[in-house]
């Protein structure tokens, strides 16, 4: 591979012209021609992460995730990643394995790095977040928690939360478990369940226990049979499709056919709920395109252009095997 240092000599030129040339530098007609003509017969390509990086203002957006192993946060980054290269952006990506610790240093971090703006899919928001967003002075835009002080970008959990609670009732089903997460999240472990339990108190004659869980398939099974054992609902309600998955493992095990047994339903939309037998009745995010609004409103920031404070993401109820159709009570 070609360097700056081949391209000087072929030039006939100073290693820091030609680096001044590369970054957008003042240099004569005569010597811009020299390096041009170096570059063209070198085949010298310039590493643009390394270029930004020395510039006084980069082209890269970092972006901090929980985890990298969830359908939502890759399909968010897709969408990220997508529409920053479009803007002639980069994403440079931290992973913190769900380890709060980790996502603060990656906040320092990448503000040490120059990067133009941050982008962080938070689970929740903690005093030492807000101080580190205050420290840094960087763009930072928040995806799937708000926070008054900071631009975030949320899907619509509450309303989300809501209507299926609603389509839940039209089935007709009156024995509820809800099976969440963690009140630390607000957008999954809260205002999906404020959002289900509106709509259950719209109407009388209902039996709806609440229950916790983590957020990985093996967790929710365990948990899906103390609910199958001491409950023994007609439905579980879960917060995410993830969560789902481990019920239905738990309902096979225990030898229930869903939804003749028990039904069933999440939040997310994954590819997977679609394709397995019986197909997952869930409320669908737009993870993908949640990411591309992101990323647009990061480069907004970045340019110091007016964004708005809080936007939401839309939703759609996906009707799925896992409810039974037969039949419907209008409330």
């Amino acid at each position: 591979m070609s360097t700056i240092l081949d391209i000087a000599k072929l030039a006939g030129v100073a290693k820091s012209t030609v680096s001044r040339f590369l970054n957008g530098g003042s240099v004569g007609e005569a010597t811009k021609k020299k390096i041009e003509q170096a570059i063209k017969e070198t085949g010298y390509t310039p590493n643009p992460f390394a270029q930004s990086l020395k510039a006084k203002k980069t082209n890269i957006i970092g972006t901090i995730v929980p985890r990298l192993d969830s359908y939502a946060s890759s399909q968010t980054l897709i969408g990220i990643d997508e529409q920053l290269k479009q803007m002639n952006y980069q994403m440079l990506i931290s992973n913190t394995s769900q380890n709060l610790e980790r996502e603060i240093e990656s906040i320092y971090s990448f503000a040490n790095q120059k990067m133009a703006g941050i982008i962080l899919l938070a689970t929740e928001i903690t005093d030492q977040h807000i101080e580190a967003f205050k420290t840094v002075k960087v763009p930072v835009l928040l995806i799937g928690q708000e926070h008054e002080n900071f631009y975030s970008l949320i899907h619509d959990d509450f309303c989300a939360g809501y209507e299926m609670g609603r389509y839940v009732l039209e089935k007709g089903y009156r024995k509820i478990a809800y099976l969440g997460v963690t009140e630390r999240d607000i957008s999954v472990g809260v205002k999906r369940k404020q959002g289900f339990k509106k709509a259950i108190q719209e109407v009388e004659d209902c039996e709806v226990r609440f229950y916790e869980t983590l957020f990985k398939i093996p967790a929710a099974q365990a948990s899906a049979m103390e609910i199958i054992h001491e409950f023994q609902p007609s439905i579980i309600v879960c917060a995410t499709d993830n969560i789902a998955l481990g019920v239905m493992k738990a309902a096979y095990i225990e030898g229930l056919t869903i939804p003749k047994d028990i039904a069933l339903t999440g939040f997310g939309g994954y590819d997977v709920t679609e394709i397995m037998h019986p197909g997952l009745t869930t409320a669908k995010f737009f993870y993908k395109e949640a990411g591309e609004t992101a990323a647009k409103h990061i480069v907004e920031l970045v340019n110091e252009r007016p964004v708005e404070k809080v936007t939401i993401s839309k939703f759609e109820i996906i009707e799925r095997e896992s409810v039974d159709n037969f039949f419907n009570r209008p409330l």
